[in-house]
């Protein structure tokens, strides 16, 4: 089986999942208690005005026609209208998204370039300082909340040293790396310790596997012998890891988002919910429902890429 036929085979995979995901976002407003309309427009507005939004939602037809015309709606790109900004939900979603986007892969280049060498030297120093040490400042960094350490690293590092800045999004690829350094230290501070913890075990394991005792006992020099037998093989299980914790930051960004005031899909998320706009919510949620699968297939592709035993089969 190529590639071109993995995908395929994975696409017609996930329409079931895509179709699960459309249907919970679409009961969800239409499960909560009251009127959806009076919840979104409050207990003093007209009854015209509820009206006129219940037949913008559709909420005045059967159930039935309200669910087909929600699916249609997404097959033309529509996800509505939102109440509280007035526009067009994918336009408002499209304008923050790349904020998002970009503190995540940010936060995980930084972890996978600070996780991958302390797990290498904790797996080929097992039991020694330096293996305890990073285990030691691993479960530390795991245990700090998100809210705490990201407030604690905004104070010391943007009011009081004024080296980074407190909020905003900046311009330009270096402004903007500058302005998301803080905010991806502190996911980075949360993945990291469960990336090597996984990597760590992972190398150990894979150390004492009989064709790397061989290739050692051939007088393969240490760091050869982790390029090239130990290395690649231990990442799969991190590759794993990292692929469902992707998918876990993508909605994980809120709370930071909101403590760095960046203008992403957290702090979008967290204003729609106070202001009850239920269309933009369904949109959020439609996207990062969305995002999540297409980043478990990139997981699948790049465990063929790493490891030549794996077949698209």
């Amino acid at each position: 089986m190529n590639m071109i036929t993995f995908l395929r085979k994975r696409l017609l995979q996930m329409l079931p999942v895509l179709f699960g995901i459309v249907l919970i976002v679409f009961m969800v407003v239409r499960l909560i208690p009251g009127d959806p309309a009076r919840i979104m427009l409050g207990i003093r507005a007209s009854d015209e005005k509820l009206a006129a939004l219940r037949t913008e939602l559709g909420l005045d037809l059967p159930i039935w026609q309200q669910f087909g015309r929600f699916v249609g709606n997404i097959l033309q790109g529509e996800l509505g209208n939102s109440i509280f900004y007035r526009r067009d939900v994918t336009e408002v979603i499209l304008e923050r998204l790349p904020v998002t986007v970009s503190l995540v892969v940010f936060s995980v280049v930084l972890s996978v370039l600070i996780s991958v060498p302390l797990s290498i030297a904790a797996a080929v120093r097992q039991g020694s300082w330096i293996d305890q040490l990073v285990r030691g400042i691993s479960t530390l960094t795991l245990s700090m909340p998100g809210f705490w350490l990201g407030l604690n690293l905004l104070i010391l590092f943007a009011v009081v040293w004024q080296l980074f800045p407190i909020s905003g999004f900046g311009t330009g690829f270096v402004d903007i790396v500058w302005h998301l350094t803080l905010p991806a230290i502190t996911i980075t501070l949360s993945l990291t310790p469960i990336l090597i913890r996984t990597l760590r075990a992972s190398l150990i394991e894979i150390m004492h596997a009989p064709h790397v005792e061989f290739a050692r006992t051939k007088g393969l020099s240490e760091g050869r012998l982790i390029r090239r037998h130990v290395l690649r093989n231990g990442l799969m299980a991190t590759v794993t890891i990292l692929g469902v914790n992707i998918g876990w930051l993508m909605g994980g960004t809120v709370v930071v988002e909101y403590v760095f005031s960046l203008p992403g899909i957290g702090a979008l998320i967290v204003s729609s919910i106070s202001a009850r706009d239920y269309p933009m919510i369904q949109g959020i949620a439609l996207i990062f429902g969305l995002l999540v699968i297409l980043i478990n297939l990139l997981t699948d592709l790049l465990y063929a890429a790493l490891d030549p035993r794996v077949s698209y089969d």
